[in-house]
Order: C-alpha cells, then structure tokens, then sequence
C-alpha cells in the first residue's frame, strides 16, 4: 500500500510543478498580450487622428476653392501682379503697374 501512496505523491507533486509553471506562463502571456492591445490602442489613435486631420484639410481646401470659384464666377477674381486671370469670359494680364494688358 505505501508504494501506491507513494507513487500518488510522486503525481501531485508532478501536477504541482506542471500547474506552477502554467501559472508563471499564463503571466508572461498577461504581460505580451497587455503590451500588444497598448500598441494596438496606438495604431487605433494614430489611424483616428490621421482621418481627422485629412478630413479637416479637405474642408478647408474645399471652403478656399469653393470661395475662389464663387469670386471667379461672378467676374470678381483680380489677377496678382503679373498673373493671369479670366474676368466675365475674356483674358486679362495684369503688369507690374497693377493696370490691366491685353
């Protein structure tokens, strides 16, 4: 009967060594897999950001080019100098002077 005993004891301290290490595994997994939802929150919030501020850039290009077309459609858009610019359908250059050419 003792050699049965002791083969018992022989597995649960078997089992103790096996369950000791799992736990230390189940640990280190914590730790990786804590670290990787970090960098994936990171990626989340870079990847929002980067929408956000295309998605502003665009409204406000398309508020700037909305607004020179509107100028230019009414014939209002005045050419810098030396520039050239369409008013109500003909071509105008304008000189250094600032005076209309052509």
């Amino acid at each position: 009967m003792a050699s049965v005993l002791g083969m018992l004891e022989g597995r649960e301290a078997a089992a103790r060594v096996r369950v000791e290490g799992l736990r230390q595994e189940v640990a280190w997994l914590a730790g990786v897999l804590e670290a990787a939802e970090i960098e994936l929150d990171r990626r989340v919030i870079a990847r929002e950001e980067l929408v956000e501020a295309l998605a502003a850039s665009a409204a406000e290009t398309t508020a700037v080019t909305g607004t020179e077309a509107e100028r230019i459609a009414m014939g209002r858009e005045e050419p810098p100098p030396g520039g050239i610019a369409t008013v109500r359908g003909e071509l105008m250059v304008r000189g250094s002077s600032g005076a209309p050419r052509g």
